[in-house]
């Protein structure tokens, strides 16, 4: 064999692991991609309806809550309610704007709720249709417009009173909900919160009811 022929055979093996060496990269490449978007995809459809339900339905419950929060600064001097009224709309307006973010995520839309307009301030959601749900059924813990009219016309330690008895009541349902997330939900995330909705709104029951004995 000649030195030329020598170099030739030389010259193809080596173009010829420079070819297998591109397709195995772009292999690699394209098999990453392929990871990325299934786990993307799973990540995605890693919810059930039980998530979707829990989150259409905490939206306007913690909605009347943060409107019963934002009745207290002109209602009261209580500094304790004041501030406890300050804890929960701190706490609930990020985890609406969470659980938004959720259903947008997931393809589902928000709650149709049912409001009752009071004076001086926004509608109120009192009732939600949702699935397993007949239209126009309260949730559990979700105060009436009655209610709310009641509430909004107190001042002093009749409304502290009233307020502290209605907000228990309202936590009271969020827990109830956020129970049944937790044994029917699959949303990793989603069972997240609610256990934080539960830790959080019973110490906060275990407050009020403190504060309602000191009334």
């Amino acid at each position: 064999m000649t030195s030329k022929t020598l170099v030739g055979a030389a010259l193809a093996v080596l173009a010829l692991g420079t070819v297998l060496t591109a397709c195995g990269g772009n292999t690699t490449s394209g098999m990453a991609g392929m990871t990325s978007t299934t786990t993307s995809a799973a990540q995605h459809s890693d919810h059930s309806n039980a998530d979707v339900s829990f989150a259409q339905q905490m939206i306007p419950h913690h909605q009347q809550a943060l409107a019963m929060a934002k009745l207290v600064s002109s209602r009261t001097t209580n500094a304790k309610v004041t501030d406890l009224a300050g804890r929960i709309e701190k706490a609930q307006d990020p985890e609406i704007q969470q659980m938004t973010a959720w259903l947008n995520q997931w393809g589902a839309a928000s709650a149709t709720t049912s409001t009752g307009a009071m004076p001086g301030m926004s509608s109120t959601p009192t009732t939600s249709t949702m699935p397993g749900m007949g239209d126009g059924q309260p949730m559990p813990g979700m105060m009436s417009d009655a209610d709310m009219a009641k509430l909004q016309a107190l001042k002093g330690g009749d409304f502290d009173t009233m307020w502290l008895q209605m907000m228990v009541q309202h936590h009271q349902g969020a827990i109830d909900m956020a129970k049944t997330e937790l044994t029917q939900g699959t949303s990793a995330d989603a069972k997240t919160l609610a256990q934080k909705i539960i830790d959080g709104q019973q110490a906060e029951i275990t407050e009020m009811k403190g504060l309602l004995g000191q009334s």
